[in-house]
């Protein structure tokens, strides 16, 4: 429950540019596609998929941790981290099964970005569907529980001696494709306006400097 009176009393430390960036950046910003991120250990390419992420306005990134722990560099996510929701999967087990079983449960297809053979080319993807696009560990790819368990594969076209792409470069090719035939499409890929209260609520606290505070000098002394 979001305190709409402190909201109000916060936003004062805002300018108006600030808050209008905070609105247009919402507007764009989807929960239709997710990117799950299954045990990258380098943490230059970890990071440049958050980036990306965020240049494409997906709000959700989530953290696949089996082996290695999913770093992010402040130099090359330049900050990025902080506007998105990153949830880490490191608990005692299998964290791809968790991973997997949470987001069918919320509706996600999961889709393995490999060059399989069965695999789908990405100018024919289904936009249509919620779908969360798995990258695998650098070299290695997805691993073969994701490719038991997925519910399709996707490619990206390549015609030279090379037939891998870097997982970050693959990341940035595949979510402007699909983001920008979502938002050419008719479909309702926007967030509710309730998430967008949510994190603009979150956004605006993580703007202003010693935030705690000033909260507390609210509560007591204003509230």
């Amino acid at each position: 429950m979001i305190d709409k009176k402190l909201l109000t009393y916060l936003e004062d430390y805002l300018t108006e540019k600030r808050k209008a960036t905070f609105h247009k950046v919402l507007s764009n910003r989807t929960r239709h596609f997710t990117i799950v991120l299954e045990d990258i250990y380098q943490a230059h390419n970890a990071s440049a998929v958050v980036r990306t992420a965020d240049i494409f306005g997906i709000q959700d990134i989530h953290a696949i941790e089996n082996k290695y722990t999913n770093k992010v560099s402040r130099h090359v996510a330049k900050g990025s981290q902080k506007w998105l929701n990153i949830k880490r999967y490191r608990e005692d087990g299998n964290n791809t099964q968790i991973c997997i079983d949470d987001l069918k449960n919320r509706g996600y297809q999961i889709i393995g970005t490999t060059p399989h053979n069965d695999s789908c080319l990405l100018q024919d993807f289904d936009i249509t569907k919620k779908a969360a696009f798995v990258f695998g560990v650098e070299a290695e790819g997805i691993s073969e529980e994701v490719k038991q368990k997925a519910d399709g594969f996707l490619k990206i076209p390549m015609v030279g001696f090379t037939e891998s792409l870097n997982i970050s470069v693959a990341a940035a090719i595949i979510l402007q494709e699909v983001t920008t035939k979502l938002r050419k499409s008719d479909m309702n890929w926007q967030l509710t306006q309730k998430e967008k209260e949510i994190l603009y609520f979150d956004w605006i606290q993580k703007t202003i400097k010693n935030v705690d505070k000033i909260k507390e000098h609210y509560y007591q002394n204003i509230n």
